[in-house]
């Protein structure tokens, strides 16, 4: 869902093979994530383009905000960007509310 959110910014029409280009899986694989985004109500395809659901915007929205502090929270401890990147990546999904909040705090103060 990051991924067609950050692609509907860049473009007016999301489609299946920029998203497996973007996050480097094969189209199937795609196509079985969007059809289980659908049937959850985050996303709508009309055929060929895909869209995020007001939902499933709101959603999306708030994992890349996650993303993005958690990156900014590495990269003030010297974690190099390309790492701090690949790690916010995997930490957005399991990291605390409490965590997260902290790491919120930290770089809001430490701009």
């Amino acid at each position: 869902m990051e991924c067609i959110l950050l692609l509907s910014k860049e473009t007016e029409f999301v489609h299946r093979v920029e998203i497996a280009r973007k996050v480097g899986v094969s189209q199937p694989a795609v196509q079985k994530a969007i059809k289980i985004l659908q049937a959850s109500g985050f996303v709508q395809c009309d055929g060929m383009h895909i869209y995020l659901t007001p939902k499933g915007r709101e959603y999306a929205e708030s994992v890349y905000e996650r993303h993005c502090i958690i990156k900014q929270f590495l990269i003030c401890h010297g974690v190099n960007a390309a790492d701090a990147d690949a790690d916010a990546c995997e930490m957005e999904h399991v990291l605390s509310a409490a965590t997260f909040d902290m790491m919120k705090s930290y770089v809001e103060n430490n701009k």
